[in-house]
């Protein structure tokens, strides 16, 4: 694997763990000195959906088709929006109630663009990428076919 592709495995990632949010954003940051401004989502997962309670989240994903679609999301940011660097990062797996789901950082030179390519990622994301979400509620468990 070449230097590139280890440095974009750290970029883009599926994951089961959960992450540090300053060590993902100090990742963009140490990417380049011009970065002056960092936008990032942060997606936790909440108690309440739809009106129900909700006491877990799984996520499954397509294995290696989640990841390409993340890879083509960060690299057509990095040629839409004036961006020096993005990462994108999901979770998959049995997630707690306020737990970390998914991480979206962008570093640019001014904050405009930055918090444009990160809103853009994030709707993207949601709308393309093959991971699905099922919420376990006292009712019983219901895959969520919406992405607000």
């Amino acid at each position: 694997m070449s230097t590139v592709d280890t440095r974009e495995a750290t970029l883009v990632r599926v994951q089961r763990e959960t992450f540090s949010v300053d060590e993902e954003i100090n990742r963009v940051r140490s990417r380049s000195t011009r970065i002056g401004g960092i936008a990032t989502f942060l997606g936790t997962a909440r108690d309440r959906s739809e009106g129900r309670d909700v006491r877990s989240i799984t996520f499954e994903y397509y294995e290696g088709m989640a990841q390409k679609t993340l890879r083509e999301i960060r690299e057509r940011a990095l040629r839409e929006f004036d961006v020096i660097e993005v990462l994108i990062l999901h979770r998959y797996g049995e997630i707690a109630i306020g737990e970390n789901i998914v991480l979206i950082v962008v570093g640019a030179m001014h904050r405009p663009e930055a918090f444009k390519a990160c809103g853009w990622c994030i709707d993207e994301l949601k709308q393309i990428t093959p991971i699905w979400k099922c919420e376990r509620t006292p009712d019983g468990e219901t895959w969520v076919e919406q992405h607000p």
